[in-house]
This record gives structure tokens, sequence and C-alpha cells, in this order.
């Protein structure tokens, strides 16, 4: 029998680029496989929601979904690159006026954050409207303890950036912030990691809401609910927990790379 020797375990890294080109190309790659991935959990909702990435050249400037285009249709070259102006700068469709108006400053607010994600997503927004935070009702859920914050002034569509500043303001330095009668929002080091933390937020709305109707749930105590925040909560493990997802799309819908 012959014996294998022994080899250690291949677990992906977060890449590190040596050129602008390589770089914005891996961004503009992993935004259209989020938008793909929303429209896949139905998280779409007529011409809301969008994902934006910072420009690895510009930072001032973001790729975003155009206005008015299905997340399950976007390719690469679809996306648009919009200025600090809400100019569109490369690409030939319009911008969502709203998500320049949340994104742009929220970019501005949070310099480590790359990415921003915003939907109208059922769960998430039927959670929103109970202007209340999460509670750490299970593993998953911790990873948004003492980590998010509400918005609760709901004026209308977000179309003055001044709404936008109040939205980064409440953010903070938090992963996420729940919009009162609005839905979620997230943030991530990564694109990846922006989009997780938006999927399983959604998911811990959706449990939260089911355990509620179902009885009186037991949260995790305080102390527990810290070291699990922790251990699920960083901005490594959100980012490899987006993987199994980009790997799955890649493989059944490989055209958004186009």
């Amino acid at each position: 029998m012959i014996e294998k020797p022994i080899e250690k375990p291949n677990i992906p890294q977060i890449p590190t680029f040596t050129s602008i080109t390589a770089e914005r190309l891996h961004r503009q790659q992993r935004l259209a496989a989020a938008l793909r991935l929303f429209s896949r959990f139905g998280f779409d909702e007529g011409v809301a929601g969008h994902i934006t990435a910072r420009d690895p050249e510009n930072p001032e400037h973001f790729w975003v979904n155009p206005f008015g285009m299905h997340f399950g249709l976007i390719r690469v070259s679809d996306l648009i690159l919009v200025n600090q102006q809400g100019d569109v700068i490369y690409g030939n469709r319009p911008v969502n006026r709203a998500a320049f108006a949340i994104h742009s400053q929220v970019h501005a607010a949070r310099p480590d954050a790359v990415a921003a994600a915003h939907a109208h997503s059922i769960y998430g927004k039927s959670w929103s409207s109970l202007g209340r935070l999460l509670d750490p009702l299970t593993q998953d859920a911790c990873a948004f303890y003492q980590d998010h914050s509400i918005f609760v002034d709901y004026t209308g569509i977000v179309l003055d950036t001044k709404e936008g500043k109040r939205i980064a303001q409440t953010l903070g330095e938090n992963k996420a912030v729940i919009l009162k009668n609005h839905g979620l929002l997230t943030v991530g080091n990564t694109i990846d990691e922006a989009a997780w933390w938006f999927i399983t937020m959604e998911r811990s709305c959706q449990a939260q809401l089911l355990a509620e109707a179902a009885g009186e749930p037991s949260p995790i105590k305080p102390e527990y609910a810290k070291i699990a925040h922790s251990q699920v909560g960083s901005h490594e493990l959100g980012w490899f927990s987006f993987q199994p997802l980009y790997e799955m799309i890649v493989r059944q819908e490989p055209d958004f790379l186009d």
C-alpha cells in the first residue's frame, strides 16, 4: 500500500493583487455574483436595491448595478461606475438616485467599507417595521450582536445625500443598520463580506419572526453572545462564508462573468 504524503489543507484566503486592473476585475466579478445571488434568494423588489463596490484606483468612485436592471440579469459588463457627484463615468445606463444618496455617504463615512449592500428583502423589511434591533437568538444572529444599529427617521425614498449622511452616522462603525420601515443595509471590507452579512441578516430576521410567532424565544446570554460574535462575526469569516455561494453561482450561471 502506497501512503500519500500528508498535505496541509488548502484553505482559501482573502486575495491580494499586484495590479489595479486585476483587483478591479475581481471586484466587478464579485459584485455581479452577489447581485445574481440576491436575485436567487428573492431579494429583488422591482427597481429597488443596490450593491456598491469602491473602485480600487479611485476609491471615491463606486461600481453599482444600473437602475432598472434585474439582479438576475447582471453581468460584469453591465455594471456602471459612478463618481462623487453622482455622474455615471463608465457605462451607458442610469444610476439609481437612492443608491447614490445612500451609498456615497456610507462610503465617505466608512473608508474601511469596500462594499455596501441594500435591498428590500421580505423578512428584512418586515422586521424593520418593528423598530427593534435583532436579539441574539441564534449563533448566526450573534454576528450582529452589539454590531448593528437602527435608523428610525423614515421620510420616504432617500433621494437627498443629507439623509444618506444621517444613515451613515447611524450605521457608525457597525457592520449593519436596520432602516425602519425600509429594509437592511450591510457593509464589509470586501464585497463577499458585505453580501454575506446581508444574506445571513435577512435569515436572522426570518428566524426571529418565526420564533416570536411560535412563542417566547430565549436569547443567548450576553457573555456567550459576545463570544459567538467574535467567532462568527469577523471580517474573515464573513468573506469565507460567501465562498461556497460564489463557487455555486460560477458553476451554474457563468454568463455573469461576461
